[in-house]
């Protein structure tokens, strides 16, 4: 096996493709494409310039999974389509867009991967951490899921495109370091995710840390736990005002790294064919390039994948 596993965060990409591309691209009838043509054309470069030999598109069965707002209501509460607050909704014109990318990924024969009740973080999650035999190579624009890289028992690494594919970057332990100033290991991001919170999740973080000092704690004591138990003691190496901090917000403190820790045990349902290069329904791919007007985008992904 020469090439690594490749896992697309596929709601990340075609989310960013949407907004990458004007709306202008429509079929025959005026249906908005724009989300698909550039996931396909982004799919396309990633088989071409990353090489895997197995390719999974990971997705979302539940974008807002129960056990996660149950221990914190707030979780992504702010994206819930509701006049009353400052919603963050999915633009109309891409929700439909959607299984017209599920049948293109289906006639390519292109692996899927879902997890009833969960996300595609915790599908990735469970794949990156099952795997034993290749690297494993993750293609988000989510920065939740650098806790997921490694070097062992195989390298698992995060290529960022959150500025775009012409400013990817690739981010292992090592990256996570620099960047950070955290232990080289990709669990540390999730204890330093849980103090700095994030409000784009809904997730208020404890009161009065920022990245840069959830940082500092986390690196000092080693991990959130140590660091919680140290602060239960009255330890004077955690600082008072952290003490504070964590007995105002013990329910969250408790709760959250449920929510910001991605699972890695989930029940995959998978469809498709992972390995590279594999059997592609030509006809059917070509029926929906033209029912679609998916244009040379398609015609790309066919070539990378070697038809």
């Amino acid at each position: 096996m020469s090439g690594p596993l490749v896992l697309l965060d596929s709601a990340s990409l075609y989310f960013r493709s949407f907004f990458a591309l004007p709306e202008s691209m429509t079929s025959p009838d005026g249906v908005p494409v724009n989300a698909v043509r550039g996931f396909a054309g982004m799919i396309a470069q990633i088989v071409t310039e990353r090489h895997p030999a197995r390719l999974v598109a990971c997705l979302d069965a539940d974008w807002r999974p129960a056990f996660r707002v149950e221990a914190i209501p707030s979780y992504k509460a702010q994206r819930v389509a509701d006049p009353s607050v400052n919603a963050e909704e999915v633009p109309d014109t891409l929700t439909p867009q959607v299984p017209i990318i599920i049948d293109l990924l289906d006639a390519l024969g292109i692996a899927t991967a879902q997890a009833a009740g969960y996300e595609a973080d915790d599908v990735i999650g469970t794949l990156a951490h099952r795997e034993a035999a290749a690297p494993v190579e993750i293609i988000t624009g989510d920065r939740d899921l650098f806790q997921c890289v490694r070097d062992e028992p195989t390298p698992v690494r995060v290529v960022y495109v959150g500025r775009g594919w012409s400013k990817a970057e690739e981010v292992g332990p090592q990256e996570l370091a620099a960047r950070y100033g955290l232990p080289a290991e990709g669990l540390a991001y999730a204890d330093m995710a849980v103090l700095r919170g994030d409000p784009s999740d809904g997730l208020p973080g404890i009161t009065g840390i920022g990245e840069k000092t959830a940082a500092k704690l986390i690196t000092k004591f080693g991990s959130l736990a140590a660091l919680v138990d140290a602060a239960a003691a009255g330890s004077k190496d955690v600082p008072l005002k952290v003490r504070e901090a964590f007995t105002h917000d013990a329910d969250y403190l408790a709760k959250a790294p449920l929510v910001v820790r991605v699972a890695t045990d989930v029940t995959i349902e998978a469809t498709g064919t992972p390995e590279l290069p594999h059997a592609v329904d030509v006809d059917r791919v070509r029926e929906l390039q033209e029912r679609w007007a998916l244009g040379s985008a398609v015609d790309r992904l066919l070539k990378a994948l070697g038809v």
